[in-house]
């Protein structure tokens, strides 16, 4: 006898994908159709929010200053997350668990409570309006996360193959290299994709640190929705951009991804 399906994840996945299929038919329509009756399709598709963005350098700008920052942040907390995961994995020293757990207050911290010493301290740096001012603001929040993940593909790691590398000679940067790292790819593709989420859709610091060089896309879509009194088309159109980065990332890294989820420690 044949099993039958339940409807429940059908409904659960319809649910989900609502509001993103919401938001694309918006991009396609115009301000007076999404203001006049309810429609289920665009009446008359159009391409004019998208040729906006596109042809405005402030918009596209704004999807580029974002990813400059995101992946510098993603770049510096990886490194630095790595070897720090490795003194918690492979040493005891005092208070390391004390210290291990205290990382947890770091990324529990809303951004608005540091959104003011951020924004005194680069600016006595004379970094506001950089990427590296955001990117290094975003790092600590997803260093201490990026720590507590791989240090548990780490400890998954037997410490014998450490052994085995120092007896045939290898070197500490040969040994992460060649050995260690190779190891926790699915770790590092975890700690990627949760530090570039974090740094893409943070939105408070990111505004709060840059003036117009460095404005990311959040910033611009801002003051589109008060300058042009709500111009809810091209808003769904930039939104619909803005969400491609990150589901380019799930694609190109689902492998990584679909092991890592299944392994190490996830938060």
């Amino acid at each position: 006898m044949r099993q039958r399906l339940s409807p429940a994840p059908f409904l659960y996945v319809f649910a989900l994908m609502m509001p993103v299929y919401w938001l694309v038919t918006m991009s396609f329509k115009t301000n007076g159709e999404i203001a006049g009756q309810l429609t289920l399709f665009p009446a008359a598709p159009t391409l004019a929010q998208y040729a906006v963005i596109f042809g405005d350098p402030a918009w596209y700008f704004g999807y580029v200053n974002a990813l400059i920052y995101v992946a510098l942040n993603v770049a510096i907390a990886v490194t630095v997350a790595i070897p720090a995961a490795y003194a918690f994995s492979r040493h005891d020293f005092f208070g390391h668990r004390t210290l291990f757990f205290g990382l947890l207050m770091f990324r529990m911290m809303a951004p608005a409570i540091l959104l003011v010493p951020f924004v005194q301290v680069f600016s006595d740096l004379d970094l506001i309006d950089t990427h590296i001012a955001v990117a290094l603001a975003h790092c600590f929040f997803n260093v201490p996360l990026a720590i507590w993940i791989l240090e548990g593909f780490m400890s998954a790691v037997p410490r014998q193959i450490d052994e085995s590398a120092l007896i045939d000679g290898y070197s500490v940067p040969r040994f992460f290299r060649r050995i260690m790292l190779p190891q926790i790819a699915p770790g590092i593709a975890i700690t990627a994709f949760y530090c570039f989420m974090f740094s893409w859709i943070e939105f408070l610091l990111a505004n709060a640190l840059t003036t117009i060089d460095a404005k990311p896309i959040a910033g611009i879509m801002t003051r589109a929705g008060g300058v042009l009194f709500g111009d809810f088309a091209l808003l769904a159109a930039a939104s619909v951009i803005g969400m491609l980065p990150g589901i380019a990332l799930i694609v190109l890294m689902k492998r990584h991804l679909a092991r890592g989820f299944s392994m190490g420690r996830i938060l």
